[in-house]
This record gives C-alpha cells, sequence and structure tokens, in this order.
C-alpha cells in the first residue's frame, strides 16, 4: 500500500492559535528549529476520540521548552483546547496526536534569541505502530552502535528533536538488517531503551526497567509500572548489564506510540510473551479505553 505523504492530506492543523488547511501549514527553509534542532514535541494517542494522559503530555512539552531555553506560547489549557478542538475536526476515533515547538526564522545562527516560537499540532487516524502479527510474535530488535549520551552532554529530560537524530540512525540499521528497531546502551554501557520506546524485562517474577538518568521517563512508563505494582508485581528501576536479557523470561517495550509491545528476539536471545507481559498489556488498554480490568490468571 502506497504511503500518503504527511504534507499532502486533507484536513486541518492547529498552528499558532488558528485552524489552518493541512496541506497550508509550512515553515521557511531558514527556520532555525530545522538547521539547529531548536524544537521539542509530543507524541500522544487517541482512543475512542479521547487523549490519553493529554494535560501531562501538554506539561511536558512546557517543560522540555523551558529546558531548551524558550517558552511554549501557549498555556497548557490553551494547548488541551487546541488539541480536543483538533480531534473534533478531524473525526479523529483512534489515532495519533503530534504538537511540536520551535524556533522560527527571524533569526540564522547558533544564538538566536529574538525568533519567535511556533507551536504546531497535528492529528491523525493510526491504529497501530507495529503489526499485529508483530505484536503477537514479539518484534525483533537489534543492539545499536550508538548509545544516548550522558546528561552533562545533552538535555536529556526534555523531549527534544534533536535527541531523536541518533534514534533515526539506529532504527534504519536496524531495519536494514531485517529488524523491527534497535536497543541502545546508555553512555556507561547499561541498557537504556529503544529508539523511541522504554524497556521493561521481566526476570524471576518482578518487572525490571532501566533507571531513566539519561534519557527520558515516558508517561507510558509511568502508566505501565503502576499498572504492575496494582497487580502487587515488584518493579525495580536499576542500572541494567546487558547480560541480564538473558536472565529475562519476558522483555518488552512501552511508549505512546508502541503502547506495549513485547520483544521476541534481541540478536541472537529469543523471548516468547507471556502472562507478565499480556496482563499488562491488557491492564494498559483497559486502562485507556475505560473498560472493567481482568483478573490476572
Amino acid at each position: 500500500m502506497a504511503m500518503i505523504p504527511f504534507d499532502d492530506r486533507d484536513g486541518v492543523l492547529w498552528m499558532d492559535g488558528r485552524m489552518v488547511p493541512w496541506r497550508d501549514a509550512k515553515v521557511h527553509v531558514l527556520t532555525h528549529g530545522l538547521h539547529y534542532a531548536s524544537a521539542v514535541f509530543e507524541g500522544e494517542r487517541v482512543y475512542g476520540g479521547n487523549i490519553f494522559e493529554s494535560a501531562a503530555h501538554s506539561r511536558r512539552l512546557h517543560r522540555s521548552a523551558e529546558i531548551l531555553g524558550f517558552r511554549v506560547p501557549y498555556a497548557v489549557e490553551e494547548i488541551e483546547a487546541a488539541k480536543a478542538a483538533l480531534v473534533a475536526a478531524q473525526g479523529i476515533a483512534e489515532g495519533y496526536i503530534r504538537a511540536i515547538a520551535w524556533r522560527g526564522s527571524e533569526m540564522m545562527g547558533v544564538s538566536a534569541p529574538a525568533t519567535r516560537i511556533h507551536l504546531a499540532i497535528a492529528a491523525w487516524e493510526w491504529p497501530s505502530y507495529f503489526s499485529p502479527e508483530a505484536r503477537a510474535q514479539g518484534i525483533r530488535v537489534t543492539m545499536s552502535p550508538w548509545r544516548r549520551p550522558a546528561p552533562e552532554t545533552a538535555p536529556v529530560e526534555s523531549k527534544a528533536a534533536g535527541l531523536y537524530m541518533i534514534c533515526t540512525m539506529s532504527k534504519h540499521a536496524a531495519e536494514d538488517q531485517g529488524f523491527h528497531d534497535a536497543l541502545m546502551l546508555d553512555y556507561r554501557g547499561f541498557l537504556a531503551e529503544a529508539t523511541g520506546a522504554n524497556l521493561f524485562l521481566a526476570i524471576d517474577g518482578k518487572l525490571h526497567t532501566p533507571r531513566p538518568d539519561c534519557f527520558l521517563d515516558g508517561i507510558t512508563r509511568r502508566t505501565v509500572m503502576r499498572l504492575a505494582r496494582e497487580r502487587q508485581i515488584e518493579v525495580v528501576e536499576r542500572h541494567i548489564a546487558p547480560e541480564d536479557l538473558a536472565r529475562a523470561s519476558e522483555v518488552f517495550v512501552t511508549g505512546s506510540a508502541a503502547e506495549l509491545t513485547p520483544v521476541g528476539r534481541v540478536d541472537d536471545l529469543t523471548f516468547t510473551p507471556g502472562r507478565m507481559s499480556q496482563a499488562l498489556y491488557d491492564d494498559y488498554m483497559t486502562l485507556v479505553r475505560g473498560t472493567p480490568r481482568p483478573a490476572l490468571s
């Protein structure tokens, strides 16, 4: 099936305070955010027309911008109203929202304090990041040669566009080898995350996850940890060596796009999606859709 380019679609986007036709949502080629990655963004899921953890995403967008040294010119409440209006205008039932704030084109150079800050929000139908077949069998991932940077070298607590350059490189390299995604180590050599999702390992009945001290502490990550604790599953946040993958009975990743997706293979190691990941996936989908939660059997 041919891919529909993202610059040539029907509908509207919200941009700098108003709805604009989708194809008219453009920026100049000398926009600072394009040249110097002075941009922050959010990815959010829409379930049954409702945006999951919408306000948390809007607050994080503000915080990400503050870390990069600029201020989003719309309050959280204004962003919330814009997203709700956009979902309604686009008629989105099951979809994805992308909000992005960036420095404009008033100045071109490393220093650009007088640039105007823009905000745009798009929403589109998007049922699943990975195919149902990949989710059922577990995705195949490989280790990336690129590592997450140290906190002293990059704004690791911001969802900053520039931090995703090595993610794109890592995922492209993985796909070229026939994998779905890549796992990234941190600057010390510990397991960090996938290219766009946080990582979890089931070891001896406990749920282990890397400590997010040099990568984003995802909203979905925190949600799944809470759901695990509600099921009396002990959650262990720690520095995890790559060798610990061999001790895991289950591995999965979480994120707004990935939701909760089991991992079936990490290079030569294989895993079978099991009871813990399935139970937490069911809990997560129950939460986002507001239906009764099943029991862990």
